[in-house]
């Protein structure tokens, strides 16, 4: 999370709806969706249910809506790549998706639920799972209790950056939705096949909302998956945004940063968890036009 910065008389923080104001005067506020709707009721509530079997339907479908959205994206390689959702009834268990099944064609009966120890559960499909998948995922569910859902892929602009060995400057509105809140993990030991490698990402990710995975790619978290999946496009967005400005700067020039000011107020505003779900909800919706095959 963001630290307290103080400028002038007034205190701003990512932490506390107490504070009060920016050194412009820009009110703080307390966090919450309620921020970008105007003139009527949000639209996109996170949704509550009356049993847990009902979140658990509900979840799958919205992971296997993720899926759909990734591959129309195109975050794709081969059998790389991976989703997973605690499970509601039973979270020190959880879902993730089934080794070499296509992202385009994913739906919620697709997914393979698995315990602590990788041993496949019987109310989920029978079918392998992606081994690195289970290494990673396995790792951040039990480290970070927080965590509902967690996204990995090898995506381009995600592997390109992740060269450079650095972490995303605030340099848009938008990427500073990762400010303070996302690591870099640098120590890259191989294909993530050794529960070591998965203990070492997570311990990395930290609190964060994301991490880029140096020589590897990227991976984010959320208490919904539809948070997480959100944070993931855009983080990879944001790694082809700037490759693209650094690519344009002449000799001598330097990207021009945001304040640290003006950037945990756009943190504030925009990164936490209600507002991630609503960001999700146009690609949810696109996908429920495409090809609503997913929901099975």
């Amino acid at each position: 999370m963001s630290p307290t910065l103080k400028q002038n008389t007034n205190t701003i923080s990512t932490e506390s709806a107490t504070q009060t104001a920016t050194s412009r005067g820009y009110e703080m506020g307390s966090r919450g969706s309620h921020n970008i709707a105007k003139g009527g009721a949000h639209p996109f509530p996170i949704p509550k249910f009356a049993n847990k079997k009902e979140e658990r339907k509900w979840a799958l479908q919205h992971m296997a809506a993720a899926f759909r959205v990734f591959a129309r994206k195109g975050y794709t390689e081969g059998t790389a790549g991976h989703i997973s959702i605690r499970d509601p009834i039973d979270p020190t268990t959880f879902w993730i998706n089934p080794l070499g099944k296509h992202f385009g064609l994913m739906k919620a009966s697709d997914m393979v639920h698995v315990d602590e120890d990788g041993n496949l559960l019987p109310d989920g499909n029978q079918i392998a799972l992606n081994a690195a998948g289970f290494a990673i995922h396995s790792a951040i569910h039990k480290l970070r209790p927080d965590v509902h859902a967690a996204c990995h892929t090898h995506s381009v602009y995600g592997k390109a950056f992740g060269a450079l060995g650095k972490k995303l400057d605030m340099i848009n509105q938008d990427v500073c939705t990762f400010h303070n809140s996302h690591a870099i993990f640098t120590d890259f030991g191989g294909v993530a096949l050794e529960e070591e490698e998965g203990r070492k990402i997570a311990a990395a990710l930290g609190n964060g909302k994301g991490i880029i995975l140096q020589n590897h790619g990227l991976l984010t978290v959320g208490s919904t998956v539809d948070e997480a999946a959100y944070l993931f496009t855009l983080m990879e967005k944001s790694c082809q945004i700037q490759l693209a400005a650094q690519s344009a700067l002449l000799p001598g020039e330097s990207l021009k940063l945001i304040g640290d000011e003006e950037a945990v107020y756009c943190e504030h505003h925009d990164g936490d968890p209600e507002t991630l779900y609503t960001e999700f909800q146009p690609e949810y919706e696109v996908e429920l036009h495409l090809d609503d095959s997913f929901l099975k």
